[in-house]
């Protein structure tokens, strides 16, 4: 499992509206986080191997 992306800290971002901002960068890999943790929660929420062992 991926750790939780690190928020910056607020001297890192230079209020001068750079592409992207340090702000864009942690918050793009935040969704990919959650998404990431989501597809983990629910495929171990997923009775697949119940399935699969009724097929055999």
């Amino acid at each position: 499992m991926n750790e939780r992306p690190t928020q910056p800290e607020d001297w890192e971002c230079c209020e001068s509206e750079c592409s992207p901002c340090v702000w864009d960068t942690y918050y793009e890999a935040l969704r990919e986080w959650n998404a990431e943790q989501k597809a983990i929660k629910d495929a171990l929420n997923t009775p697949q191997t119940k399935e699969q062992d009724n097929e055999s």
